[in-house]
């Protein structure tokens, strides 16, 4: 591995290796990588948990940390994605961390950069990482994919934490159901009722409301919205006992959680910000292993 850039690139092999180096960090295993890498996180997005959690990740693992300020970089003058990277590269670093607003921005990056690109989220495209925190946390619940319900509730169309996981997540033998407004439905074939899924879930996985990437219709409103769709306090007493929560977050509260659910004891959602630091470290490692 050279790069990260959609769970569709990773083969099985590949996402167990990963969850299970973040498994020997996770219990105080220590980087083995020869010598210390120059990183930049090039976020062209807001991000608290991501960006973060990647700073942290690479700290951890020893590597030199770049600062990059999107807001103050020559991309507000024009420049490329593909000259910013190639300026990076020469000025020394190893690997750059992006998060762009464009699908699939790394395909101008695929030919003449010879720094590694991990993809922090593009568009309403992919995000890996996401999903391989996310994949970490099932496993840890359950110590298994195969035969699990999955049931992912929300934004579908716009959201590239559910196209990434319904990826990996049936190539991994679980079954996927997407629950959603049908006009939220995109690409897939979505239930628009609780009530087929609520009772044999394994993991119920919320969405953001995305509404920056979309117009919202004017008849939308957060309190329709969490009657239909969120997880209230009747739904979440109908779940399995050993069923989880998950939410990649921000969490819109009382939208598409109550909020006294957010940390209650079969959510996962402040685990999952943590489990991602663990996966992040084994992102880097497993790509800049490969640079030695």
């Amino acid at each position: 591995m050279r790069n990260l850039l959609s769970m569709e690139h990773l083969t099985n092999e590949e996402v167990y290796q990963i969850l299970k180096l973040a498994s020997d960090f996770e219990n105080g295993e220590q980087s083995k990588l020869s010598k210390s890498y120059n990183v930049a996180n090039l976020f062209f997005e807001p991000s608290t948990r991501t960006k973060t959690s990647f700073e942290m990740a690479e700290r951890k693992i020893g590597c030199t940390v770049i600062p990059f300020d999107a807001g103050f970089s020559s991309a507000l003058k024009g420049e490329t994605m593909y000259d910013t990277v190639k300026t990076l590269e020469m000025i020394g670093l190893d690997a750059v961390i992006v998060r762009a607003k464009e699908d699939e921005y790394y395909n101008e990056l695929l030919e003449g950069i010879n720094v590694s690109v991990i993809n922090a989220g593009d568009g309403a495209g992919q995000h890996p990482s996401q999903s391989l925190l996310d994949l970490y946390t099932i496993h840890k619940e359950f110590g298994k994919f195969e035969g699990l319900n999955v049931t992912i509730v929300g934004d579908i169309s716009h959201s590239r934490v559910a196209k990434s996981n319904a990826t990996a997540l049936k190539r991994l033998g679980v079954n996927v159901r997407f629950l959603c407004p049908p006009e939220w439905a995109g690409e897939f074939e979505a239930h628009h009722s609780w009530d087929e899924l609520i009772e044999d879930s394994d993991v119920i996985m919320l969405l953001r409301i995305q509404h920056e990437r979309h117009h919202v219709n004017k008849s939308f409103s957060k309190e329709s919205y969490h009657e239909q769709y969120g997880l209230t306090f009747e739904r979440e007493k109908r779940m399995k006992p050993n069923a989880i929560i998950m939410h990649p977050a921000p969490v819109n509260r009382d939208v598409e959680i109550v909020s006294e659910l957010v940390e209650c004891k079969r959510s996962r959602i402040f685990d999952q910000v943590r489990n991602g630091v663990f996966v992040r470290m084994a992102i880097l490692e497993t790509i800049l292993k490969g640079r030695e």
